[in-house]
């Protein structure tokens, strides 16, 4: 790419302070400060499988719950991707991965349409992990997917271990996105819809 694909986004409100820089065609180079273990391991996997290097800073009403910090950074992170990939000429839009650890298998399938929806089934085993809601993770892509505008389907196909469940997901998420987000090198500098724009 001749144009860096890198962006940085804050977002501020009462409940959360969060900071996002991003960029696109990194090494996986990743620092997280969200407050919460689970979910910096979890980003810490779209970092490193994404190949994306990943900067993001949050302060959240902790003293509540997670829920607002986790979504949040969704919302932030999303818009940091939107705004990182520009007009998406060149790239190959669709991607998909299967990942497996242990038990638990997932796929993750999207699209960078500019259409924004989510389509997610995971039957998590714990309600749970590490002081991790596992309800959260969907608003986690929920943000995401509404705000860097993509098409989402997330679906764990096996698993009995909470964990390993999410790890799979957030894995999947993170190997879809960069197979999405990779320059064709058959179409540079090709918007990749029939629409002319996404």
């Amino acid at each position: 790419m001749s144009t860096a694909r890198i962006a940085e986004v804050q977002r501020n409100t009462k409940e959360t302070q969060i900071r996002v820089r991003v960029n696109l065609d990194g090494t996986g180079v990743a620092k997280f400060e969200t407050g919460i273990g689970f979910f910096d391991h979890m980003l810490d996997q779209i970092a490193r499988h994404g190949l994306i290097d990943l900067d993001i800073h949050a302060v959240g009403d902790l003293h509540i719950d997670g829920h607002h910090t986790v979504e949040d950074v969704g919302i932030t992170l999303g818009q940091a991707v939107a705004k990182a990939v520009g007009d998406k000429a060149g790239i190959r839009r669709y991607g998909h991965a299967y990942v497996p650890l242990d038990e638990a298998l997932s796929r993750v399938v999207i699209d960078f349409s500019g259409r924004p929806g989510l389509h997610m089934d995971v039957p998590f085993k714990a309600a749970s992990i590490g002081g991790f809601d596992t309800q959260l993770a969907y608003e986690f892509f929920q943000g995401f997917a509404n705000h860097a505008q993509v098409t989402l389907h997330i679906d764990n196909l096996k698993g009995d271990n909470a964990h390993h469940q999410c790890e799979t997901v957030f894995k999947a998420f993170a190997r879809a996105m960069r197979f999405a987000l990779e320059v064709d090198p058959r179409s540079i500098g090709v918007i990749p819809s029939t629409k002319g724009s996404l």
